[in-house]
């Protein structure tokens, strides 16, 4: 007998519950790791994770850490959703008499990288602007050696005024800058999350038809996550340093992917494509592992043993 599918609805709640607390309980964290990525030699404000905090509360106060968190609060929810949703349609077309190989399940995984970047791109460009304001105004104070002669401090600008000026300046195109960068990450994570996670929940499976514990779903969730957020790392500095529109007067600016590669294997070395590769990883640990504790799916989520029930092709699989 068939196991019971989760709806599409379902899966939406999940990603959505998993993306707001991770928000809340992480996104200090993520504003550490953006920090520390844009942060080049010669401006170099924080030595570590905690010493960025610290000193973000010091000068920002308590809420400092939370710069951006409003962005993510109200596009994680579909970001998720799309990446959860999108990885179970193209797993249920793609599977074969039920079954997908490893092959499958990468492809799977691509077509959702792919599709989150509609919500993902535009997300993180306004997150990092406001998550690295801080940093520059710090530097203003602390280095002021750093900052362009003549500039003006400025109050922070809220994602609507970013996102109003944006437009109004660049189309829809100042929304989506870094677009490919954030393709060359988030494709690559979900090839590499999706079926690691699947081959991992797969071991802890109560007997050959049963769902996973609850527990087997979560540490799965982490570990798949931590390893697909480290192995893209190199990408996310580039992302973020692609996506950040102020700099200090003497850092680099990047005409594009290449560009950057280039600049920062010259001015910083190959290390500084693993910094705030940890920060990476303890943010999106928790958030995927949540998501994937509440959502367990069925048999026919993994290499299920029997074909896929006709009704199956017309719903999301867990």
């Amino acid at each position: 007998m068939a196991d019971k599918q989760i709806s599409l609805p379902a899966k939406l709640i999940n990603g959505g519950i998993a993306g707001l607390i991770g928000v809340t309980c992480v996104f200090p964290i993520d504003l550490a790791k953006t920090r520390l990525q844009n942060q080049q030699n010669g401006c170099r404000l924080y030595s570590s994770m905690s010493d960025c905090l610290i000193k973000t509360i010091r000068s920002e106060g308590y809420f400092g850490m939370y710069r951006g968190a409003a962005v993510n609060l109200t596009l994680v929810t579909p970001e998720k959703a799309i990446k959860l949703a999108a990885n179970d349609f193209f797993r249920q077309h793609l599977a074969k008499d039920g079954k997908l190989t490893l092959v499958k399940e990468m492809l799977a995984g691509c077509g959702a990288g792919t599709c989150q970047v509609i919500v993902t791109t535009p997300m993180e460009m306004l997150k990092i602007q406001l998550q690295d304001a801080g940093r520059i105004a710090a530097q203003r104070k602390l280095m002021p050696e750093t900052v362009a002669a003549g500039t003006v401090e400025t109050k922070s600008p809220t994602a609507i005024q970013l996102a109003r000026e944006l437009l109004r300046e660049k189309g829809i195109a100042g929304l989506y800058k870094g677009l490919g960068a954030t393709l060359l990450r988030d494709v690559p994570f979900s090839i590499i999350y999706f079926p690691l996670f699947a081959n991992l929940n797969n071991l802890g499976k109560r007997g050959a038809d049963g769902p996973a514990p609850f527990y087997v779903s979560f540490i799965s969730g982490c570990v798949a996550g931590s390893t697909a957020a480290v192995a893209v790392n190199p990408v996310d500095v580039i992302k973020t340093r692609l996506q950040s529109l102020n700099r200090g007067s003497t850092e680099d600016t990047y005409s594009g992917v290449t560009d950057c590669i280039r600049k920062i294997l010259h001015n910083e070395g190959p290390s500084a494509f693993l910094k705030g590769a940890y920060c990476r990883a303890l943010v999106i640990a928790p958030l995927f592992g949540i998501a994937q504790t509440h959502a367990s799916p069925p048999r026919s989520f993994y290499l299920s043993q029997a074909p896929l029930p006709p009704s199956a092709h017309s719903q999301g699989a867990g």
